[in-house]
């Protein structure tokens, strides 16, 4: 009977063990979640999620600028060449990538400081409001974004349409004679008109592509592609280029006047548009310019979307070197 007693112990024994060894896996368990929770919302990690952020935003935006704006520059000399035309002006259709080089040294880092605003000041408002307030983060942060980008989108507006309308045939050329007869503030001409049309455009534009994409991605809940990105981001910038299109005329009326100040400022300008020229001209250029932000839109929001995914990829799995160690 001794061998039998024993045994019957050293299976209570080992019963009792494996009892302790599942119990302190459960235990585990919970403490790892909560150890897995809490270095999300660490100090620590949160520099280095801005920064990440901050970095693939501006790669990201930087590139899908300077693409749109090579692919589209001729529809956009067209339509500025269209509301800047007063009465029955001719417009002609010679020279349309006219600035283009020197546009693009503006576009580029404008782009990049959009985008590389826009996605950390998204991701924190988005941690901040409560989830059906994710319109207002987005919002927010397009309106955050054009502001922090005007300082240098308004002196390449400036230039880009002056060489559009023909009044100068190199960037170079129009920043120094701008600033020589009209100082400083003549690269900042319709700065206000500007914001005006861009912080509502910017603001309107990324909140609908945000809102569609989450609604989109509910119903077909899957991630999306970079056709239904494109064909997302065309509708939202055709719809929001055609709202603000009355903001674009007066924006481009103020820039090209030069130092002739036809309009003293933007509600002078409205009115003399319309006395002179009727309502209807306020909606100067809207076919070019739906065309050109609804394809833009497509490339613009494709090419970023594109470039935030491989961005993505390479960064480092903090999961998978945190269970090795």
């Amino acid at each position: 009977m001794g061998p039998l007693t024993l045994a019957v112990n050293s299976e209570s024994f080992a019963g009792a063990s494996s009892s302790d060894a599942c119990s302190k896996k459960f235990q585990n368990v919970p403490m790892a979640k909560r150890k897995s929770f809490a270095s999300v919302s660490m100090q620590d990690d949160k520099p280095f999620d801005f920064l990440r952020t901050l970095f693939e935003g501006v790669i990201a935006g930087g590139t899908a600028g300077v693409v749109v704006e090579t692919a589209l520059y001729p529809i956009d000399t067209i339509k500025t060449r269209l509301q800047a035309a007063r009465g029955g002006g001719k417009i002609v259709l010679k020279g349309l990538y006219s600035g283009l080089a020197g546009n693009l040294a503006g576009v580029l880092p404008a782009s990049a400081i959009f985008v590389g605003v826009y996605e950390p000041t998204k991701q924190k408002l988005l941690k901040m409001f409560p989830e059906n307030l994710s319109a207002l983060a987005h919002f927010t942060a397009g309106a955050c974004g054009g502001i922090a980008a005007s300082l240098i989108r308004v002196p390449t507006e400036v230039v880009k349409q002056r060489m559009q309308t023909g009044q100068f045939t190199s960037a170079s050329a129009a920043v120094r004679l701008i600033a020589a007869k009209e100082g400083f503030k003549g690269l900042y001409a319709g700065y206000g008109s500007f914001l005006l049309r861009d912080l509502p455009f910017d603001a309107m534009q990324f909140c609908l592509y945000e809102q569609l994409r989450i609604g989109y991605k509910v119903a077909a809940k899957r991630e999306l592609n970079d056709p239904e990105n494109a064909i997302i981001g065309a509708f939202a910038g055709a719809l929001t280029g055609a709202i603000t299109t009355p903001l674009d005329v007066i924006k481009t009326r103020l820039m090209v006047q030069g130092s002739a100040n036809q309009y003293k400022g933007i509600v002078d300008c409205v009115q003399t548009i319309v006395r002179e020229e009727g309502p209807p001209a306020l909606l100067k250029g809207i076919g070019p310019r739906v065309l050109w932000i609804g394809i833009g839109g497509s490339i613009f929001f494709g090419v970023l979307e594109r470039t935030k995914r491989l961005l993505a990829q390479r960064r480092p799995t903090v999961g998978e070197d945190t269970k090795q160690d």
